[in-house]
């Protein structure tokens, strides 16, 4: 067993953060996905299934990197790493909490050291771009209109909920300029890749 199967196993038996509900961390490696999409943390839904982006916003983020669900969930083409592996709960509204802060400082620095194959990583919301990108801009709208200052290893991307609807209709060039160059970026970089890891993707989960 890789040292990468052994810390995400450690990863995914993680009790550690104080949560109203059931410990589940959720993510997706292996040591030749050459893509990384980094995300907020789990829903609801996610929660429930165990696996990344398994509702609308992970359709529409599929529409946007113009690939299958198949190629997705393989952890030979992507990396998944959120912020926070676990559901984080619901605020007083019924909206999600912010990932848990002790979670990235726990895990990440040692993942990420296990992962140098990476060549581009996705950054999907605040909170992955204020992790990975110390030169962000003040806004993440600045910062999406500033993309080329990050492309092509790093992509600055909304999240792709259904609350950014009106985010995207004022900002039309994110579709018009910043999806054709991702996809473009997308494809590239998925034909090389080597063998899975012998870890399940999702442990529990029925394929």
């Amino acid at each position: 067993m890789s040292r990468l199967d052994t810390l995400t196993r450690e990863i995914r038996a993680c009790t550690h953060c104080p949560l109203p509900h059931a410990h589940r961390p959720v993510l997706q490696v292996s040591e030749s996905a050459r893509i990384c999409i980094v995300g907020q943390a789990p829903g609801t839904r996610v929660q429930a299934s165990g696996k990344p982006f398994t509702d609308p916003s992970g359709d529409r983020l599929r529409d946007w990197l113009g690939v299958s669900e198949d190629q997705f969930y393989d952890p030979a083409r992507f990396a998944i790493v959120p912020m926070g592996f676990c559901f984080p709960g619901l605020d007083a509204k019924g909206g999600d909490l912010p990932p848990r802060k002790e979670c990235a400082a726990l895990w990440r620095p040692r993942l990420f050291e296990l992962l140098p194959q990476i060549e581009v990583t996705i950054l999907v919301g605040s909170y992955a771009q204020s992790w990975h990108l110390p030169t962000r801009k003040k806004t993440l709208t600045e910062t999406v209109k500033n993309w080329r200052d990050y492309a092509p290893t790093h992509w600055v991307l909304p999240h792709p909920s259904w609350r950014n609807n009106v985010w995207l209709k004022k900002n039309p060039f994110f579709e018009a300029e910043v999806l054709p160059e991702l996809r473009a970026t997308v494809v590239a970089h998925l034909d090389s890749r080597g063998e899975q890891s012998d870890i399940e993707p999702f442990p529990g989960v029925p394929r």
